[in-house]
């Protein structure tokens, strides 16, 4: 219940639903269909549109419909679901992920690319590494690291050891750039196009925050350590504004006191060191933030 809660707060708006060790149950019809339903009431709840959603019986141990139809379900017929174009059916899992539908790659949008790493290469130099999130990647490109306001040239981009003439959303390149130090970039900054939006540190930002599983109560002062793309950082909850509905997002409580599992609320937080988070509306990929 968990995954799928989080999967759609991250942004994840594709699933499918395996049930696994149908083998189990011998291959009863009537357990795949009550776990359907059940599994449709919650992620309904969560966001989903079950209709979307294709439900796939397996068996991981024997190997049944993963890549192949298993003749010990005579009564499946195969999963259907709702695609962009239509409908769309199959019978295994493999052809159930074979039917995600690629994502639109945010291209049009300003250069964000989070920093997996950093490596000294000799001969070569500083080389940052990480996934285009959003924009396009050159050589020749002026390119800014927040938050730690470094601003330099990009020499080379490569991807799988082979020279790039841009890198796009969705690619893991290493970049070359001039007269950088290893020490001045590191894992969990951000590189944007110095003269397009520039990235920026957040001293402060408000946040909608879900407690799925806490012991106690969560107040004021309460500072999770937080994985927000590759960053890694202590942030403190210096005010709860508002208690909302987590399915609807309409406030049910202003300034409470605290929160506890199963509450949704807007907190206003504080990070221990500047942290580069973008608005979800503006930049997707780095808004999403959670406890590790």
């Amino acid at each position: 219940r968990e995954h799928a809660l989080l999967a759609y707060t991250l942004g994840v708006r594709q699933l499918i639903v395996a049930i696994n060790k149908m083998d189990t149950t011998k291959w009863s019809e009537d357990r795949y269909q009550e776990i359907i339903k059940e599994t449709s009431n919650f992620i309904k709840k969560v966001g989903y549109n079950p209709k979307t959603v294709a439900f796939v019986p397996i068996s991981g141990f024997n190997g049944d419909n993963m890549l192949a139809p298993s003749t010990n379900c005579p009564w499946y017929k195969g999963w259907e679901k709702e695609g962009k174009n239509g409908k769309v059916t199959g019978k295994t899992l493999l052809e159930a992920i074979d039917a995600v539908e690629p994502p639109k790659r945010p291209t049009d949008k300003p250069l964000r690319l989070p920093l997996q790493d950093v490596y000294k290469i000799g001969g070569i130099g500083t080389v940052p590494v990480g996934r285009i999130e959003t924009g396009i990647l050159k050589p020749g490109m002026v390119v800014t690291f927040a938050p730690s306001n470094v601003t330099t040239e990009v020499k080379s981009v490569e991807m799988h050891h082979e020279q790039l003439a841009e890198g796009v959303p969705g690619d893991n390149v290493g970049f070359n750039v001039k007269n950088v130090s290893v020490k001045e970039i590191r894992r969990g900054n951000v590189a944007g196009d110095s003269k397009n939006d520039p990235p920026a540190g957040a001293a402060s930002f408000n946040a909608q925050v879900i407690v799925l599983n806490h012991p106690g109560q969560v107040g004021a002062g309460y500072a999770p350590v937080l994985d927000c793309h590759t960053a890694h950082i202590a942030c403190k909850f210096s005010e709860i504004l508002e208690k909302i509905d987590r399915r609807t997002g309409k406030s049910v409580e202003n300034n409470p006191k605290f929160i506890k599992s199963g509450d949704a609320a807007i907190v206003k937080l504080v990070p221990s060191k500047p942290m580069c988070v973008e608005a979800f509306t503006d930049y997707p990929p780095l808004a999403p933030f959670r406890r590790p």
